[in-house]
């Protein structure tokens, strides 16, 4: 079979190293995690003159990985002064965009960390701008509980597993469509799945530990694996 093509975001910041002006960047540990599970990532730019749906023709996934805060402003509040909104403002429409319409396809989606804050938010849901500085979720090792009927458990195998940790904000009020499946043991939320969409949703970084975790690598898998279901339903049309 063809290897799928998996749409991953860029982040567009002014602080990249070697460049001498701005430019998009993914973690290196995100794409790998793309290529070991069998996809071929593309990583996409916050500017195009195509619409959203334009750009995912040909694309068989979606990645949407960490990055900067999402503007409060897109769900009612004022920026807090822990709050650190994306260098460029169009960063949050591009990915809540590519999101929508890759729902809207029945393109499989997988958000991780800022791409599952901006899911929620997308949904009418709310975040907490900074969670407590002694918080268990900053740059730390925790446990997550799974609903054991979810499409996660069932991904991983597992409904309990250790997570790598990084985020100082928090899902709030959960947003319209999408189901809470996975709990951090302070009651955080940790995990999201749409009630109709092919979407996982996790706070974690995944990519941090798949090299030599088969739970955290079974995620890229399902994404691949999915991708590579819906490649081959199109083709039968």
């Amino acid at each position: 079979m063809t290897t799928p093509r998996i749409g991953v975001t860029g982040m567009w910041s002014n602080q990249i190293h070697g460049l001498r002006f701005d430019g998009s960047a993914v973690s290196a540990a995100v794409l790998r995690s793309v290529i070991r599970a069998g996809g071929e990532p593309l990583t996409l730019f916050a500017e195009s003159s195509l619409p959203a749906a334009e750009r995912l023709r040909g694309l068989d996934a979606l990645l949407v990985p960490g990055g900067s805060d999402i503007d409060p402003r897109r769900y009612g509040q004022d920026p807090e002064p822990a709050t650190s909104p994306a260098d460029f403002a169009a960063q949050d429409q591009f990915e809540a965009d590519l999101m929508a319409a890759a729902i809207e396809q029945g393109i499989p989606v997988l958000a991780i960390c800022r791409g599952f804050q901006l899911l929620n938010v997308e949904h009418g849901g709310s975040l907490v701008q900074d969670v407590a500085p002694d918080s268990l979720h900053r740059n730390s090792v925790h446990e997550v509980e799974l609903a054991p009927d979810s499409a996660l458990a069932s991904a991983i195998g597992a409904s309990t597993l250790s997570v790598s940790s990084y985020h100082h904000q928090a899902v709030d009020r959960v947003g319209d469509g999408l189901r809470v499946v996975g709990r951090a043991p302070d009651g955080v939320v940790e995990a999201l799945e749409h009630e109709t969409a092919t979407l996982l949703a996790v706070q974690w970084h995944p990519e941090d530990t798949a090299a030599h975790n088969s739970e955290q690598h079974a995620m890229f898998q399902w994404l691949v694996s999915s991708a590579q279901s819906r490649a081959r339903e199109r083709d039968a049309r």
